[in-house]
């Protein structure tokens, strides 16, 4: 397993798997979240592509949210807002993205996660994928990625996780509020899943299924704007004496 950050994708009969990986449990630094954001975007232009699988390193988290290094050393609200435009920016190239998003989630989620998984198109899981919206436990709030999270599963399943922020929601949890389509037992049954259905939305019609990804996020179209707002509101609550209070602790 590799002890180096990356982002990488392959194309390979019209099916590309864009994967990231951090060695602290796939929690993501704004450079490699800038290298996910322009790499689906990218793939998401090539005429080669007609569905794209995304998915983490490792067997065990599926991403542990944003760099809480990096969140420890933001001194003031530009930076901030820089700092969780992060999670703003793959959100929109997902939603931006004209092809399906296939989700693969092995394990916990957590936070930008969480965005990231109700960002996907069609989202595959394992029982191990529990997820957490942990922000409130620092003094934020996950203000990016909550637009997401309600348009996948609704007010009150997003409230209720983001507001019960010490609780693991367990994947079969999520699948009951629409976050995941499937949970599977293992990562073996999950994967096998994943490149069948991958395979069989190859056989469809690209520029049907261009058209209904645009149905299914018709009333985004303000999100680049919207996402840059809750980032500056998050940039701003991070500098906030109970949040910088609480960060001490993890110094």
């Amino acid at each position: 397993m590799s002890t180096e950050a990356y982002v990488k994708s392959n194309i390979e009969n019209n099916i590309a798997i864009i994967e990231f990986f951090h060695p602290e449990q796939n929690s993501l630094p704004g450079n490699i979240l800038a290298q996910l954001a322009e790499t689906i975007t990218k793939t998401g232009n090539d005429d080669n592509v007609k569905v794209i699988i995304l998915k983490s390193g490792g067997d065990r988290t599926f991403c542990a949210g944003a760099s809480f290094k990096e969140l420890i050393n933001i001194n003031d609200a530009a930076t901030g807002k820089v700092f969780f435009s992060g999670f703003a920016n793959v959100i929109n190239a997902m939603r931006k993205c004209p092809k399906f998003i296939i989700g693969r989630i092995q394990g916990k989620t957590v936070g930008g996660g969480v965005g990231i998984a109700a960002s996907t198109d069609y989202c595959f899981a394992t029982k191990f994928a529990a997820i957490k919206l942990s922000e409130l436990n620092v003094g934020i709030g996950p203000f990016v990625v909550s637009p997401a999270i309600e348009r996948k599963m609704g007010v009150s399943a997003m409230s209720q996780i983001a507001i019960d922020a010490n609780t693991f929601y367990e994947a079969e949890w999520a699948r009951s509020k629409g976050l995941f389509a499937q949970v599977f037992e293992s990562i073996d049954e999950m994967d096998a899943a994943v490149d069948a259905f991958a395979k069989h939305l190859c056989t469809y019609n690209p520029e049907a299924m261009t058209e209904m990804k645009k149905i299914f996020w018709k009333g985004t179209d303000d999100w680049d704007n919207l996402l840059a707002e809750r980032a500056a509101i998050s940039g701003r609550l991070v500098l906030s004496d109970f949040t910088k209070k609480t960060l001490e602790k993890f110094k």
